[in-house]
């Protein structure tokens, strides 16, 4: 069984899949490791780092010829696939109901490369996969970094400071949706001394807000989501709950110096939480994050890979926050795959054999056809 571990080459990846750690337990299953020269250096994982735990580091060609399962980030180019084995593993982040080339077009590319791709961003969220969770790892550290990026552009302190010349009010933070984004970023703010509140449609999410300490902001009197949507994530709401949140949000917001919006439906556009109007309603000077630009985002006017100042509101639409923290994100990102892989690992086969459950929930290709339900259905 040999795995290929390679380079990221989306502008701004700096990630890698497997990190010197993660390449011993591998070997450790019995498998050969090969690692693309360079692949861990924006991550801080040198070559020689790779080449000290046994795996063999060289160029793309060398890495992926043979390979029966390839490890990556965002999904390698079919393309540089030629030289894997028949019906070999893509095991990466794949984005299979994005539009344009590193979607659907992709996906199908790797059914005509003949490899059986498996999307791990649709991992079920169920207890015995939750090692395996790369939205949740990569998520928790987005949160953690979005509340930074708020501090960094808000020209103001977080805390409370009592000074002799005066007092400084702690900065009021509101956080909309309470994953596991959300959450982390509540977390945050809340440790470096901000007064938060937060809201989310789910009506399970409100002791979550209130144990980190928080004020939750819901809506009374109108169903929301009644605990969690599927697979532990948010639905869509009844125009009802838009119209009566969007009231309650309004009047929330523009006493707030910082918004961190966290929102997202998997598979669909973000869900718009924060207009225009709402944006000039805040005081010059306040700051807001949108953690799901790249899905379109919950703010308007919110550009992907940009600061923009919109009313004296600086918005912040960084892509792709975990690779801001990139060792960190790679760390526990290879440990997601690492556990993914080992947990079905057979020892008879000397490879991991994959089980209806997960996957059926993760496979997007096999035999050079496309095969997830969404996928055929769409």
């Amino acid at each position: 069984m040999r795995i290929a571990v390679v380079r990221e080459r989306a502008d701004g990846e700096k990630r890698v899949a497997a990190t010197p750690e993660t390449v011993r337990k591998l070997a450790a299953l019995g498998a050969s490791v090969g690692v693309e020269a360079g692949a861990g250096e924006a991550a801080s994982y040198a070559d020689a780092d790779y080449a000290a735990t046994g795996a063999t580091v060289g160029d793309l060609p060398s890495t992926v010829a043979g390979a029966d399962i390839v490890l990556g980030v965002q999904g390698p180019d079919p393309a540089s696939l030629s030289g894997v084995t028949q019906g070999a593993w893509v095991v990466a982040s794949l984005n299979p109901f994005g539009a344009g080339e590193n979607g659907r077009a992709r996906v199908d590319a790797y059914a005509a490369a003949g490899v059986e791709a498996l999307a791990m961003e649709l991992m079920p969220r169920i207890t015995r996969a939750q090692g395996m969770d790369i939205l949740s790892s990569q998520s928790n550290l987005a949160g953690y970094k979005a509340v930074l990026d708020a501090a960094a552009e808000y020209g103001r302190a977080f805390p409370m400071m009592m000074t002799a010349a005066g007092t400084v009010s702690a900065a009021r933070v509101f956080v909309m949706g309470v994953g596991v984004a959300g959450l982390q970023a509540i977390a945050t703010a809340r440790r470096l001394g901000a007064q938060v509140s937060a809201t989310d449609v789910r009506s399970a999410t409100k002791e979550q807000i209130q144990s980190l300490g928080a004020k939750p902001v819901f809506v009374e009197g109108v169903a929301g989501i009644e605990g969690e949507g599927a697979g532990g994530y948010a639905g869509e709401t009844s125009s009802e709950y838009q119209a009566a949140q969007a009231a309650l949000v309004s009047s929330h917001i523009a006493k707030q110096d910082i918004v961190i919006t966290t929102a997202l439906i998997p598979g669909r556009a973000a869900p718009r939480l924060v207009s225009d109007a709402q944006v000039a309603s805040m005081r010059p000077g306040s700051v807001i994050v949108d953690l799901a630009v790249e899905q379109g985002g919950n703010v308007e006017g919110a550009v992907a890979g940009e600061v923009v100042e919109v009313h004296g509101v600086r918005i912040v639409g960084h892509r792709n926050v975990p690779s801001r923290l990139a060792a960190d994100a790679s760390a526990l990102f290879a440990r997601n795959l690492y556990n993914f892989l080992s947990a079905f690992w057979d020892k008879d086969a000397g490879r991991p054999v994959l089980d209806a459950e997960i996957g059926d929930a993760v496979r997007l290709t096999k035999d050079g056809k496309v095969v997830h339900a969404r996928l055929l259905d769409s």
